[in-house]
């Protein structure tokens, strides 16, 4: 038996994350296209934005990389849909097009859109958040991520990081999560899957 310490950190989701930006590195280098897209998928606390920003940071090439977060997009806590569906139109059919995609932030305070942002499409894309992967946008994908997690564990990351914000909000927005996985079986259209702690 060796006594040298291990490589894995104290950390089974720190070691998840890293074994998953791996996975989906490995995905996005494999395309070798220079402005490639990634859609990354799962429940609310399954771990999508944190797999994003990591997969940013580390991402396979030189390029900048442009990361939208569909909590900037959802029209409210009914806006699961409505949401995925106007970054697909907004986002991701622009940049499969060739042309300039421009989304409008949610302003979840004052209840409307706010300031307009730009996407360009000879840069690479990662577009993450729940009800993001369906029939519709797998086709303007190169990497589709589906990120699974037990329900505890969700429920705890997300109530930890929103709080008493989205605690009134958990059971509405699980039942919009319900009738995505429901309608598109969004697990089913991923190139990649990852499970989290």
């Amino acid at each position: 038996m060796s006594s040298a310490p291990s490589r894995s950190s104290a950390d089974p989701l720190d070691d998840a994350l890293t074994a998953a930006v791996g996975a989906v590195s490995s995905r996005v280098a494999a395309i070798a296209a220079s402005n490639p897209v990634v859609i990354i998928d799962g429940r609310s606390g399954a771990g999508k934005s944190s797999l994003a920003r990591r997969l940013v940071a580390a991402w396979p090439g030189r390029s900048r990389v442009q990361l939208v977060a569909l909590d900037d997009v959802y029209p409210g806590w009914g806006g699961l849909a409505d949401g995925a569906d106007y970054a697909r139109d907004t986002i991701l059919l622009p940049h499969a097009k060739g042309t300039i995609g421009v989304w409008r932030r949610w302003d979840w305070e004052v209840g409307e859109r706010a300031e307009a942002h730009a996407v360009d499409p000879s840069l690479p894309l990662v577009v993450e958040g729940a009800g993001i992967l369906t029939p519709a946008s797998a086709t303007l994908a190169d990497v589709r991520v589906w990120v699974d997690a037990p329900d505890r564990s969700r429920k705890d990351r997300a109530l930890r990081r929103d709080g008493d914000t989205y605690r009134p909000h958990w059971d509405l927005w699980a039942a919009q999560e319900d009738a995505h996985l429901s309608e598109h079986e969004p697990q089913a259209l991923a190139s990649v899957v990852v499970f989290l702690p």
